[in-house]
C-alpha cells in the first residue's frame, strides 16, 4: 500500500502534516502553519523535493541519534524524521520518505 498525509490542526489552531507510510508508520513531520493553504503548499512541496536525494539533510543529535530534514529549494526545512538508533535506519527513512512522498492521497483529520 502507497503512503499517505494527514493534514492536521493542532490545539493551537496552527496547521501540520505527516507523511505516513504504507504500514502507516509516520516517517515525516511538518513545521505548524498558521493557515491551511500553507500546509497544503508543505504537502506540494513534499510532494515536489522528497525524490530528490540532494533535499535530504543527514544529523546526528548530541546524544548520537540520527535523523534527517527534508528541504526545499531555497533550501527551508519542509519536514523533519523522527530520531534513528543507526545511519542505517535513517537511510532507510529516507528511502521512505522518497518512495511515499510523491503520493497524491491527503487525509483530512482537521474537522474542517
Amino acid at each position: 500500500m502507497a503512503g499517505w498525509y494527514e493534514l492536521d490542526k493542532s490545539s493551537d489552531g496552527q496547521f501540520y502534516f505527516v507523511l505516513k507510510a504504507g504500514n502507516a508508520e509516520v516517517i515525516l513531520t511538518s513545521e505548524r502553519y498558521t493557515t491551511r493553504p500553507a500546509a497544503e503548499n508543505g504537502i506540494a512541496s513534499v510532494q515536489k523535493n522528497s525524490p530528490d536525494e540532494a533535499r535530504y539533510e543527514r544529523k546526528t543529535s548530541s546524544d548520537g541519534r540520527h535523523h534527517f530534514n527534508l528541504k526545499a529549494a531555497n533550501h527551508q526545512v519542509i519536514g523533519s524524521s523522527q530520531m534513528y538508533a543507526s545511519q542505517a535506519a535513517r537511510e532507510a527513512g529516507i528511502t521512505s520518505v522518497k518512495g511515499n512522498g510523491p503520493s497524491t492521497t491527503i487525509k483530512d483529520k482537521t474537522g474542517s
